[in-house]
């Protein structure tokens, strides 16, 4: 019954989102969600690895937490790791093997350019191209196809935690395109904006615990992309 009753929940959930992508302007805003105007068209790190992406989504939050509050709970994600801060439920439908964490698990933070970001048996192999602790963090498909990128950006006290997604889909068909619009991309939103009100809060609670000179993250590591 408790399953019964998630699939259904689940499925409104991607239903009600799927009317949002077929209108234009709301389908900006599911873009776009808590993205400003200028974070939006904004230049990130990762950008030009794909410079024609078919589709671009940015959305973003305020994470009243400093930036080494925030970066260990980005570095340790992934399938096996420390999950995705959402819906572990719908990821694990799908094979992702994702468990979200309330902590920080040390032996996940000493993340690598080149290191692969789990994310299930059938998904594709991400790999860490951009690594600038406390700053940015970037992940690219091996097929060149989907770039992920994390910015960290001051905002007085607090951080704008910026998550870009840039995929191409050059040989897709009419149908798969209307098939991404109408369910992906809402779908998407669904399940990134937990995401983010996710990672907001662990960061905001570790600040809230932590000392005052909770270790900043190690900026001296590497800084460049492959």
């Amino acid at each position: 019954m408790r399953r019964r009753t998630r699939a259904v929940v689940g499925s409104a959930v991607v239903g009600a989102a799927a009317a949002v992508g077929a209108v234009a302007p709301l389908r900006l805003w599911c873009l776009n969600w808590g993205a400003t105007a200028d974070e939006a068209t904004a230049e990130m790190p990762g950008d030009d690895l794909l410079p024609k992406p078919d589709i671009v989504s940015t959305r973003a939050i305020t994470v009243d937490a400093p930036a080494s509050a925030l970066w260990p709970w980005l570095v340790q994600m992934g399938g096996g790791r420390a999950g995705a801060y959402t819906y572990d439920w719908i990821e694990n439908l799908m094979g992702l093997n994702m468990h979200s964490a309330d902590e920080i698990l040390p032996q996940f933070q000493d993340l690598h350019l080149g290191d692969v970001l789990p994310v299930g048996s059938g998904g594709p192999t991400m790999r860490c191209v951009v690594l600038e602790p406390g700053h940015a963090l970037v992940w690219r498909s091996d097929d060149g196809q989907w770039i992920w990128s994390f910015g960290l950006y001051p905002a007085g006290s607090s951080i704008r935690l910026v998550s870009r997604n840039r995929i191409a889909v050059p040989t897709a068909s009419v149908l798969r395109r209307l098939v991404n619009r109408m369910i992906m991309e809402p779908g998407s939103l669904v399940m990134e904006r937990k995401m983010l009100l996710g990672i907001k809060q662990r960061a905001e609670r570790l600040a809230a615990a932590a000392p005052p000179d909770l270790a900043q993250p190690d900026a001296s590591r590497a800084m460049s992309r492959s």
